[in-house]
């Protein structure tokens, strides 16, 4: 399927699939693809953020559950709070220093992309459709991994 992101500033972004399909002005690539689902956000597409020193957010820190602060520690969730904090920032990539083989796979099955430091995202047709909706204040709208919306901000 489809999909067309256009936000208030800079370009929009098809995406088929895992991959861009194209990026430009959202007249021309609507106009190209009539089919395509339209999804319209405050703010402007970027590629998806970085993080560095996610070892010491995923591996060394307890994210404990806000909900149920009574509920038994448990690592595995943790993790999984972790890695959903990174979506909600519109983190797509992480600097791989991680050394929990556990969390690694953790993060791998989550989508995340582990990269070397010095990594820089870029939204080109064919790459991997990972991009980040970035408010006025800078602050995540919506991240889009591979392709799929994975957080989007209520």
């Amino acid at each position: 399927m489809l999909t067309l992101h256009t936000a208030a500033t800079g370009p929009a972004v098809l995406v088929e699939g895992r991959l861009v399909a194209a990026v430009g002005a959202f007249e021309d690539l609507s106009a190209a693809h009539p089919g395509a689902r339209v999804r319209r956000w405050p703010g402007e597409i970027v590629p998806g953020r970085v993080r560095d020193g996610v070892r010491a957010l995923l591996e060394d820190t307890f994210h404990p559950d806000a909900y149920l602060p009574e509920r038994p520690d448990h690592r595995g969730e943790s993790v999984r709070r972790g890695i959903h904090a990174l979506l909600a920032e519109g983190v797509t990539a992480v600097v791989d220093d991680l050394t929990d083989p556990a969390v690694r796979a953790a993060v791998d099955r989550s989508g995340l992309v582990r990269v070397a430091a010095g990594h820089r995202p870029v939204l080109a047709v064919d790459g991997r459709a990972d991009l980040a909706v970035i408010d006025d204040d800078g602050a995540c709208v919506a991240t889009v991994l591979a392709g799929r919306l994975v957080h989007r901000r209520r």
